[in-house]
């Protein structure tokens, strides 16, 4: 059975609070949702998990779009389809497992991750916003003598 017509008000509520956070600070609906629903309409973990990544996709369908269409956004293809190469066999495995263990174990491994994440985020030393563009730990930029650094060799 659905929610009733009460219930449709705080759904979509609940939505356009998330989609003003994920918009805005460009986190996943995940941690809005999914405590949301849990702690607030009483729904399981996975359920809520499940429903949190189903509601993801049309909103960072149109997040991603607009802020692609912002001249002030660098969009870098080929990181992208490198991080979602990695995030698909990470989803199948992450489903997986979350398939296998017990709801509240994942309930709290989900708050001492958002937990972790916030202390990370209060703590951590700001990169330049160009530091993505630098090589990775372990490679060296190199020169090819037309004034870039457009290689890079491992050290």
């Amino acid at each position: 059975m659905g929610p009733s017509p009460g219930e449709w008000w705080g759904f979509v509520i609940l939505g356009v609070c998330a989609g003003i956070i994920s918009g805005a600070l460009g986190v996943g609906s995940g941690t809005v949702i999914i405590p949301a629903l849990v702690l607030l309409w009483g729904f399981g973990q996975k359920s809520a998990q499940g429903m949190a990544l189903a509601i993801m996709v049309p909103m960072a369908l149109i997040g991603a779009i607009r802020y692609w269409k912002n001249p002030e956004v660098e969009f870098n293809g080929f990181v992208i389809a490198l991080i979602v190469l990695g995030a698909v066999a990470g989803t199948m495995a992450g489903t997986e497992l979350a398939a296998r263990l017990p709801a509240g174990l994942l309930r709290k491994s989900f708050a001492v991750f958002l937990a972790l994440v916030a202390v990370r985020m209060f703590t951590a030393a700001p990169r330049s916003e160009k530091a993505h563009l630098s090589s990775p730990p372990g490679v060296k930029a190199v020169d090819l003598g037309d004034g870039n650094e457009s290689a890079a060799r491992r050290e």
